[in-house]
């Protein structure tokens, strides 16, 4: 990894080539990256642990539906916006329609959430790193592992992230297959199929519309989609892979890629699940279900094919957002002017943010480690928490009638709306962000129209985004 990114540091000479790889790389490794960077760590670890813990099974599939639907509407309709003029983050769009106090909000939401979210996924990877040594310990993984991944992007850039992505996409995969071969030689396919039937492990629909439950039909398809709108729509974590193409066409080409083989990699995943739930039955020797998949892989996987699985793991770990996050700070939240129009003063500022963004990452990850919920729902619930009031602002950049008021209105109506329901009530995590966007859209659209017309002469541009 760190040669890697000693390799592509030698093109990372302008911010062009450092965020956005001078728009040089083929649609086909962008969907690639997108796989990985949506997954990684995170979906290699966890997931299996969904279907093995008591009561789980294939259910969690139904929000991938969501997530499928979502691709082919950014692809229609938010692609082409990507590509008008010359962004480097998704952010920049807010600045055609509201002051840049909308475009700054959206920007700090996003670099907390993905901060948080980036320190789960260290967590997820140290424990597997801790188990496999004696003195090291999960603190210690997770400060290793930081640093690595903050030189890594510090000195390859996004050009390096995406190159390496594509390659760790096959390795983790392969790992995958490798463990699964191995567990169905121990296990036996009829018998871990008759234990999954048994246990109802293969359970997939749930038509019920209770918003208490994580995964049913309605959350996966209506949540899902919301969710993937906003964290493939309107995230620079992923936006900003699509910039890195030559045009709307093969972004759209890769994001939809992207869609089919997550669907195929959740359900493999949760295969694996059943097959450690044959393996282990509902006792395995660990504290929370994100451990069992790599007690596993750590105690009876063979030497060298372990050795395999763990650098899949470890390299998912290194899809780091840091370039994501620099790239945010840099041109939305660092003051022009002082800049002054230098772009190698811009590349000091962007590797000097990578370096803070990655040390805050650590922190997150070392004040995770006493929580025994699933690291996925917790990743996805920060995500629902947090895009929902971004994905609703960008709602209302798409009408002509609402400002900088209304949108910064309807933005904070949204966090303190999801908010409440995500602390003070029982809806699962799936509806945060249509809770967010629904309700900045309605409150930003109400202020509109009760406003007396000041709120569209105060957008710098008449045009829809």
């Amino acid at each position: 990894m760190l040669l890697a990114g000693v390799v592509f540091a030698r093109r990372q000479k302008t911010t062009k080539s450092y965020f956005l790889a001078s728009h040089s790389v083929p649609w086909w490794a962008i969907a690639a990256s997108i796989v990985a960077t949506e997954t990684s760590t995170i979906t290699f670890i966890s997931v299996p642990g969904i279907a093995w813990a008591k009561g789980g099974d294939f259910r969690f599939l139904q929000i991938v539906f969501g997530y499928v639907v979502a691709r082919l509407i950014i692809a229609a309709v938010f692609m082409p916006c990507y590509f008008r003029g010359e962004l480097v983050t998704v952010y920049e769009l807010l600045q055609t329609r509201f002051a840049p106090s909308v475009k700054a909000l959206a920007a700090t939401l996003f670099v907390v959430m993905r901060t948080i979210a980036d320190g789960v996924r260290l967590l997820l990877t140290a424990y597997v790193v801790a188990a496999l040594t004696d003195h090291l310990g999960v603190t210690g993984a997770i400060i290793g592992l930081g640093v690595i991944m903050t030189i890594f992007t510090l000195t390859g850039g996004i050009e390096a992230i995406v190159w390496i992505e594509v390659v760790q996409l096959a390795i983790y995969i392969g790992g995958a297959i490798a463990a699964a071969v191995v567990l169905l030689g121990d296990v036996g396919f009829d018998h871990a199929m008759a234990l999954g039937v048994a246990n109802e492990k293969f359970h997939l629909f749930d038509f019920s519309f209770d918003l208490t439950k994580t995964y049913t039909f309605w959350s996966g398809l209506i949540g899902g989609t919301f969710l993937t709108l906003s964290t493939h729509g309107t995230d620079q974590y992923m936006v900003q892979r699509y910039l890195c193409t030559d045009r709307p066409r093969s972004a759209a080409k890769a994001v939809i890629a992207s869609g089919l083989v997550v669907l195929v990699q959740f359900a493999f995943f949760l295969f694996i699940g059943v097959l450690l739930f044959a393996f282990y039955g509902s006792n395995a020797p660990v504290s929370a279900p994100d451990q069992v998949f790599p007690h596993f892989i750590a105690n009876h996987l063979p030497t060298g094919l372990s050795g395999l699985v763990v650098a899949a793991i470890l390299a998912a770990a290194m899809s780091s957002s840091l370039s994501a996050i620099a790239s945010t700070v840099v041109s939305d939240l660092f003051p022009r002017r002082f800049l002054q129009g230098d772009d190698r003063r811009a590349m000091r500022l962007s590797r000097v943010i990578v370096v803070i963004a990655g040390i805050a990452q650590i922190a997150v990850g070392i004040a995770l480690q006493q929580t025994t919920r699933s690291a996925l729902g917790t990743a996805l619930a920060v995500a629902s928490l947090i895009n929902g009031p971004i994905l609703g602002v960008f709602f209302l950049g798409a009408t002509k009638r609402a400002g900088t008021t209304s949108a910064l209105t309807g933005m904070s109506a949204g966090i303190i709306a999801v908010g409440i329901v995500a602390f003070a009530t029982k809806i699962a995590w799936p509806w945060y962000t249509v809770v967010g966007s629904v309700t900045t859209f309605v409150v930003g659209m109400l202020v509109a129209w009760t406003s007396t017309g000041k709120s569209v002469a105060s957008s710098p541009s008449p045009r829809a985004l």
